[in-house]
Formats: structure tokens, C-alpha cells, sequence
């Protein structure tokens, strides 16, 4: 049995071995936890990219970590409380995004962290501010654009934090 089985979700425009997909997946990886990435590609709408996360996830046994980006943090979010998920770990996620503000999932009642660039041009990180100061989750500004990709060494510092923390807390509890 592992540490915790991470799934990561990727965004609208990505894959799901995207370079910041497999360098968090290669950390988690040496955190003792099963991986997964889930493709999305070809599913445009959020509401079936959770329906397809929360089919992936649902014979999980190990304590379940939902990692996204952009969409997929949205997707992540959404997904979270049902799928019995003990965190979330987002990237500039795409919350209250005009025209789906409606679709904004309510906040998980689980540790959430949320790492969001100040100069993302896609989703703006007052999006991230807003949702964060909603349910007090944890929020790391940093300086970078919506990919994120020139901070995956700050992204997996923490990641790797959150990853510990949660598996410490979780011990001898399974879904």
C-alpha cells in the first residue's frame, strides 16, 4: 500500500504528461505514492472532466490527493469532496472564469492549497484570492505566468510539503 495515490488533472489546452504533470509525478512518486494522470483531451466540458475524474478514482483505496491545473484545478476542486479525497493541490486554477461562474465549485471542507502566478494572463490570480479567502485555504502567490512552468521547482517544494503533511495525518485511515 502507498503513502497516498496522487491524480493529477490537467488544463483545457494540456496533456496529461505534460512537463509540470511529470516533474510533480516524479516527486510524488518519491514520496512513495501511486500516480496517475488522467487525459482529458477531447472533453471540453468541465462538468464530464469531473464525472470521468470521479470514475477514475472510485475503486482508490489508499488516501486520495486530487492534484490540477487551470481546468483540471477547477476539476480537482469539484471532484474533491466526492471522491473522498483528504487534499486538493491546485495551480492557477480556473475559478469564477466569465461565462462559468455558476460552475465555480464550492469549496472542499479538506486541506486545500492553491499556488497561482501574479502574472497570468488566463485566469486572473484575484480568482484565486477571492476563492482562497472563501474557504481560508492555503495561497502562494509567485512570480510567474499562467503555465507556471519557469516555477516547478517552488510548485514541488510545495507539493512536497502538502503531500507530507496530509499522508502524516492520514496514517492507518483509508477511504
Amino acid at each position: 500500500m502507498s503513502k497516498a495515490a496522487v491524480y493529477f488533472s490537467h488544463g483545457q489546452e494540456s496533456g496529461p504528461w505534460g512537463s509540470k504533470i511529470r516533474a510533480m509525478a516524479e516527486l510524488a512518486k518519491n514520496l512513495d505514492c501511486e500516480i496517475q494522470s488522467v487525459d482529458y483531451q477531447g472533453i471540453a466540458d468541465p462538468t464530464a472532466r469531473v464525472e470521468k475524474l470521479l470514475d477514475e478514482v472510485r475503486n482508490v483505496s489508499d488516501p486520495l490527493i486530487l492534484v490540477g491545473s487551470s481546468m483540471g484545478g477547477h476539476v480537482a476542486t469539484a471532484a474533491a469532496t466526492e471522491a473522498g479525497a483528504i487534499g486538493v493541490f491546485v495551480l492557477a486554477p480556473a475559478y469564477f472564469m466569465p461565462g462559468y461562474e455558476a460552475l465555480t465549485p464550492l469549496p472542499p471542507a479538506m486541506p486545500l492549497t492553491i499556488v497561482h502566478g501574479w502574472n497570468d494572463d488566463v485566469v486572473p490570480v484575484d480568482n484565486s484570492i477571492r476563492f482562497a479567502r472563501q474557504c481560508n485555504a492555503t495561497l502562494h502567490l509567485v512570480d510567474g505566468d499562467h503555465r507556471l512552468t519557469a516555477n516547478i521547482d517552488e510548485i514541488n517544494y510545495y507539493l512536497e510539503r502538502f503531500i507530507t503533511q496530509l499522508t502524516r495525518n492520514a496514517q492507518g485511515v483509508s477511504r
